[in-house]
């Protein structure tokens, strides 16, 4: 038996976790920050400081909701970020951010699927 957010919906699970995110994904930036008392934007900055000796030119950063790592991984001085997610709402969110803070240029948000990423193998 499948776990899904909504018991009385017919959606499959993955069309429930988008639906769900959708609906929070306004709240979404200060819901995680305040859950996780912070440790999110430790685990942020955890993650760049690991990726830094690959020096990458392209990163894909999967599940990237709202762009918080996208925006993060720009540390880095990759010459392109791309993030994808199922959540369209959350991708809103992330491209408003992205766009206050004049970065379209460097990265991409795109809906795409976790489990069927259109991206070459690198």
């Amino acid at each position: 038996m499948a776990v899904v957010p909504y018991k009385e919906n017919t959606a499959t699970k993955k069309e429930q976790v988008a639906t769900m995110f959708n609906n929070i994904s306004r709240k979404y930036d200060f819901l995680n920050h305040f859950l996780s008392g912070g440790i999110d934007i430790l685990w942020r900055k955890k993650a760049i400081r690991l990726l830094k000796p690959g020096q990458p030119k392209q990163i894909l950063d999967i599940a990237t909701g709202t762009g918080d790592f996208a925006v993060a991984a720009l540390k880095l001085n990759p010459e392109k970020v791309t993030g994808i997610d199922i959540s369209e709402g959350m991708l809103e969110v992330g491209r408003e951010k992205i766009k206050k803070k004049g970065l379209q240029d460097k990265i991409e948000l795109l809906k795409g699927d976790s489990e069927n990423i259109r991206f070459d193998d690198n």
